[in-house]
């Protein structure tokens, strides 16, 4: 019997982290299932995504659709059109998408509409929250998938009460934290990141706070960036801040004359930086302050006090189970956190069910036990 073929679709930075483990585990099933990659463009910084895919060891795309930027329909509207060509001559069994990025749903909305069954990876996650984009995202998909393989059981829940068979879903545990187990021992050294970017301040591993930020609800609403700029600025004087900028973050620093509010002797800005770099940096905080979803995880993975600058979370368990902290854009929240890991450490957690490097085995499994006849 010949190897069927399965897309798997990959769009933004957030997607790469949980599509390696993924392609690795398929190697050993290559026999059975032949994966093609497609990598949409999304994330449109040619040299940032060359750096990710060398450093998770993922294969060079088999079609890299290379979409770019634009308005969410724009953006959405040029994957669909880009993705069905693909489709028609790849004739794949399935095709495998993962996260909440628009690529998701776009390649997803395509593939069902051809009549081909989807599989997502990282299903039933909701925040509640329908003015996040993400959120949107999510709904819509698991609606349209075949398979929906979870990170944890409450999603489970979600899953049903929106109507959705039992029978679709599988909890399978959280990939993204193979990636991160499978590439710890790599991760770069806070001085080694520090050097490579011609730092000068002196920063010791322990003893400073990582920050994120690239949500619209954060950086759009000038009063909101104002008030979160101040806040670090106040954290930077109790501990030095270290700040990978996403492109557009900085744009809107700039925009609204903010740059200045930030102390060069204790906020460190840095470009976006790659995984290695991301994870060294994570694993030697103190504390990590952010907007991210998938950080909110990594951290809990890591044992390290996550204080997250939003009112919701798609990711409950890394609140209840893990290290994490809502806090929202309430300055005084924001310090009486902060202060809290200062004295007390700030929460332990535990890690989680399934979050054990070997999430990508059981989808693959799952996948052949479904999909694949091997009588």
């Amino acid at each position: 019997m010949s190897a069927k073929t399965l897309v798997c679709v990959v769009g933004a930075r957030p997607n790469f982290m949980k599509m390696a483990p993924i392609m690795r585990q398929l190697q050993s099933v290559n026999h059975l299932i032949k994966p093609y990659l497609v990598h949409t463009g999304q994330h449109y910084d040619r040299a940032m995504k060359d750096t990710f895919f060398q450093q998770l060891g993922i294969p060079e795309p088999d079609r890299d659709l290379g979409v770019g930027s634009g308005s969410h329909a724009v953006q959405t509207a040029n994957i669909m059109l880009q993705f069905e060509p693909v489709l028609d001559e790849v004739k794949p069994f399935a095709v495998l998408v993962v996260g909440d990025v628009n690529s998701t749903i776009a390649c997803g909305l395509v593939a069902v509409k051809k009549q081909i069954p989807l599989i997502h990876v990282e299903a039933g996650l909701r925040s509640y929250d329908r003015e996040m984009p993400e959120e949107i995202n999510r709904i819509l998909t698991d609606q349209i998938s075949d398979l929906l393989l979870t990170t944890e059981r409450a999603a489970a829940d979600n899953l049903s009460k929106e109507g959705i068979d039992a029978k679709r879903i599988c909890f399978a545990g959280n990939v993204m934290i193979d990636s991160l187990l499978n590439n710890c021992a790599q991760a770069s050294s806070l001085h080694t990141t520090l050097q490579a970017y011609d730092c000068k301040q002196s920063v010791t591993e322990k003893n400073y706070a990582l920050l994120t930020l690239h949500r619209p609800s954060n950086v759009d609403e000038p009063e909101t960036l104002a008030r979160l700029i101040g806040v670090i600025s106040e954290v930077s004087k109790k501990l030095p801040v270290i700040f990978p900028v996403h492109p557009r973050t900085q744009q809107k620093i700039s925009q609204a004359g903010l740059l200045t509010e930030l102390p060069e002797d204790r906020v460190i800005m840095l470009p976006p930086v790659a995984y290695l770099e991301m994870l060294g940096l994570m694993r030697s905080a103190k504390l990590v302050l952010t907007d991210s979803g998938g950080l909110q995880e990594e951290t809990t993975a890591l044992g390290v006090p996550c204080i997250t600058l939003r009112e919701n979370t798609e990711r409950p368990i890394t609140v209840t189970e893990g290290t994490n902290t809502i806090v929202g854009t309430d300055t005084n929240k924001i310090m009486q956190c902060v202060d809290d890991v200062l004295i007390s450490g700030g929460k332990s957690g535990r890690i989680p069910e399934y979050w054990d490097g070997r999430a990508a085995k059981r989808i693959v499994e799952e996948i052949v036990r479904r999909y694949i006849r091997t009588d």
